[in-house]
């Protein structure tokens, strides 16, 4: 694995990202630092990625509702997921820093290395010369949690019950994040324990930089 080859943030706003598996409370923990930026009165904008153009998509949807993903090809997924991030990153993220927001998004282009190492496209070379249309995160938080806990977190909500969970795949997934936070200046924060304990740990590190 390399480092991403992003590019620098040369506007006056801040880009703060999440990632990590499902279930790790990406979505709690991101509302918890809007609410606290916002009270300093901060002009916060939340997004994510993909963004619903690739997640309301028939290949996206069957990668991560089903079972048999026989009539897709998973690298044409990665693919679509990295040129939606390209879009998302010029025509919304771009002009948002340089209008001087701070802007939160829930994951990034970490997950798009992640999930294709994690299947097994470790040698791809495209993904890093796609990072350089991208720009580094101020803050990159990697939320680790062990796979047990979150898939029971996941499965905990009404709408995911019955949802397909490739659990090998989240292991996988877990150790690449790891890897990825590692050489690419990333904040790994564990997430296991207390919602206002994972909090307060966000809440130092952000104290720092």
């Amino acid at each position: 694995m390399q480092p991403l080859r992003f590019k620098s943030n040369s506007g006056s706003g801040r880009l703060i990202t999440f990632c990590g598996l499902d279930g790790c409370g990406k979505t709690t923990l991101i509302k918890r630092l809007q609410a606290h930026l916002e009270a300093q009165d901060e002009e916060i904008i939340l997004t994510k990625q993909p963004t619903k153009a690739v997640r309301q998509s028939e290949i996206f949807r069957t990668y991560m509702d089903c079972e048999d993903h026989e009539s897709f090809d998973y690298l044409s997924l990665s693919l679509l997921a990295a040129s939606d991030r390209v879009q998302h990153t010029r025509k919304l993220i771009v002009p948002l820093l340089e209008q001087g927001n701070t802007v939160i998004s829930d994951r990034y282009f970490y997950s798009c290395l992640a999930n294709l190492r994690a299947r097994g496209y470790k040698d791809a070379q495209w993904i890093y010369e796609i990072s350089e249309y991208i720009i580094k995160p101020d803050l990159a938080f990697f939320l680790d949690i062990d796979v047990e806990t979150a898939v029971q977190r996941t499965r905990s909500r009404p709408e995911e019950r019955e949802r397909y969970i490739d659990i090998p795949l989240q292991y996988a997934l877990r150790e690449e994040y790891l890897q990825i936070a590692r050489l690419n200046d990333g904040i790994v924060i564990p997430s296991d324990q207390s919602e206002e304990e994972t909090f307060q740990k966000i809440l130092e590190a952000f104290d720092g930089h």
